[in-house]
């Protein structure tokens, strides 16, 4: 069987953002393609080198303290190199990918390494088994995680009902992925914004570029839905790099830029909030105080 093409790396030189970030600033989304773990044979992309190293280089260039890494799927359920990214001085946490009849002392054992939630992709292939969503919500629940959804939530016809069968915090991936040419008018959008009002629902600003029609690298088409999103509940928010951006056939974004984007959107106080303060109430990192 032919492999998938290989993604294009990242830029390999990020630049430092307009925008200063504030202490204890977090990354909620990244990943690293590296070795212990093997590419899926039902993976829908290659994945690039992408090290923890180089990663940590974005990271110092961004001036952010803590970060998330992200199972990608390509991976599958081996989760051997995000476990292994995770440092010992708890800066970093993990959400990994698991099967919903995965046995509760494995998913114990995650835990102790620093996962705090899974994630089910319905858009790129995995090898991951999950056929009752519901099922593997009440496993995480045990363990206080939260479920990480990466689908198009203009596609599914009772969004509401979904959530509401889930005992845990659900977090939508990158917008809830809807293409920025169907704009916040979106009904599938206009479910997640009554969600996320209520506080049912956590959103990630993350992704503009995978959303974007605008060829020159702005975004200003994704804005629309960014500030409908704020809006409508900015506890609820948080902010992702998504380096090394895989999958992504279009120009390769410097990770500076997204960072100044959600300055743009929300301003220096309200990125305050979801950068430090939202990371601290959703993925548990301690309150930061600044070192003397």
């Amino acid at each position: 069987m032919t492999a998938p093409p290989l993604c294009a790396a990242p830029d390999p030189r990020p630049r430092k953002p307009r925008n200063a970030a504030p202490g204890g600033a977090c990354d909620c989304h990244f990943h690293v393609f590296d070795e212990p773990s093997t590419e899926i044979a039902e993976r829908s992309y290659s994945a690039p080198p992408a090290p923890l190293a180089r990663y940590r280089n974005v990271q110092a260039a961004l001036g952010l303290d803590r970060a998330v890494i992200v199972q990608p799927s390509v991976y599958g359920t081996d989760n051997q190199t995000t476990l292994a990214s995770l440092p010992k001085d708890g800066s970093m946490k993990a959400v990994v990918v698991v099967d919903d009849d995965t046995p509760a002392g494995q998913l114990t054992s995650l835990a102790r390494h620093g996962v705090v939630g899974a994630r089910v992709n319905l858009l790129f292939s995995s090898n991951a088994k999950v056929n009752n969503l519901a099922g593997l919500a009440g496993h995480l629940a045990d363990l206080g995680w939260h479920l990480q959804l990466l689908m198009d939530i203009s596609a599914p016809p009772d969004l509401e009902r979904i959530v509401a069968d889930l005992p845990v915090p659900v977090v939508f991936d990158h917008f809830g992925h809807v293409p920025a040419e169907k704009g916040p008018d979106d009904p599938g959008f206009q479910t997640l914004l009554t969600l996320l009002e209520r506080g049912d629902v956590w959103v990630k600003l993350s992704g503009a570029y995978r959303l974007s029609e605008d060829a020159a690298g702005h975004y200003d088409d994704v804005a629309p839905m960014a500030k409908a999103l704020v809006a409508a509940n900015p506890d609820r928010l948080v902010w992702g790099s998504d380096w090394p951006h895989p999958s992504f056939t279009g120009q390769m974004p410097n990770d500076a830029d997204l960072l100044d984007l959600l300055f743009d959107w929300v301003g220096a106080e309200m990125a305050h909030r979801i950068l430090v303060r939202n990371p601290e109430q959703l993925y548990g990192f301690p309150p930061w105080k600044p070192v003397p």
